[in-house]
């Protein structure tokens, strides 16, 4: 899904008498939020649906698979996600629902 299929979604979400254009202000007003607040170091929770943080990754020998010679990987700060355990669930259900075969065997 792209940014685009996203704002078309929330203007279908929300129903006539909003403009996509507005949508897509609303989209990048909240992607503009948690790159800020990530980049401040601080976290977004968002019930029902998961939580943005930022995790330090240590300092660490890694190597170099040309070469196999190793390579020294500098301590850094990186952006996660943790879904909720409702989201989790929902993607698992979503998944069984797809993979679960029919009434005639095959898939649906």
């Amino acid at each position: 899904m792209t940014k685009a299929d996203l704002v078309e979604q929330v203007a279908e979400a929300i129903g006539p008498g909003v403009t996509k254009r507005d949508c897509a202000l609303v989209v990048d007003g909240f992607l503009n939020a948690v790159k800020h607040a990530l980049a401040g170091g601080r976290h977004i929770e968002i019930r029902g649906f998961g939580t943005f943080k930022v995790r330090e990754r240590k300092e660490r020998m890694a190597r170099n698979p040309r070469t196999g010679e190793p390579v020294r990987v500098p301590a850094r700060s990186t952006p996660v996600f943790k879904p909720s355990k409702f989201l989790r669930a929902q993607v698992a259900e979503g998944n069984a629902r797809i993979s679960r075969p029919g009434p005639d065997g095959g898939s649906r």
